[in-house]
């Protein structure tokens, strides 16, 4: 119990560094990776049922080769499609918005050093120094938010993508 009391302190003395922005990224990062592991969670276990309800679907046709069989086809790709790249956008804006937030951090931690140059006469580093981690700290987590979300954002975009090439390939027209 102590450690986790100790990490806990750890923790929020990192995020009172960083200033308010700080919070922002950290719920938009909590948000961001919430919903990539619901894709990944989809994928391992609701992806098959979908798919398998999309071929059925269509092998149970006994005709596959009129423009309605056609667009029947087109139908259930796009619906299954849908299934599968949900939240994709949603998480690719996340991932644009995590340096933002943090280039936001870098402005109001300069404004509080300037702020407090004005007061002081710009002669106590000291006191800019609170500023100056509030400037840096948030463009660093706004940084490393972004790339953890690009890595986990291109390894679910290629699965969507491959899944769904997959689909369109079980759907044939040929039978």
């Amino acid at each position: 119990m102590y450690q986790i009391n100790e990490w806990v302190e750890i923790i929020r003395r990192f995020m009172d560094a960083g200033g308010d922005v700080l919070w922002a990224i950290a719920g938009l990062t909590f948000v961001m990776w919430t919903l990539a592991l619901e894709r990944v969670w989809y994928y391992k276990f609701g992806l098959g049922k979908d798919v398998s309800s999309a071929v059925n679907t269509w092998e149970a046709r006994s005709e596959r080769k009129s423009w309605n069989a056609h667009q029947i086809r087109e139908k259930l790709i796009s619906e299954a499609s849908l299934k599968i790249q949900a939240n994709l956008p949603m998480i690719q804006t996340m991932v644009a918005l995590c340096p933002l937030l943090g280039l936001l951090g870098t402005v109001t931690g300069m404004i509080e050093v300037f702020n407090i140059m004005a007061v002081t006469g710009g002669g106590d580093a000291k006191s800019m120094a609170g500023g100056v981690s509030k400037a840096t700290i948030p463009t660093m987590a706004g940084m490393v938010a972004a790339l953890s979300g690009v890595f986990i954002n291109t390894y679910i975009t290629s699965i969507a993508s491959r899944e769904t090439e997959l689909l369109e390939d079980h759907l044939t027209t040929d039978h």
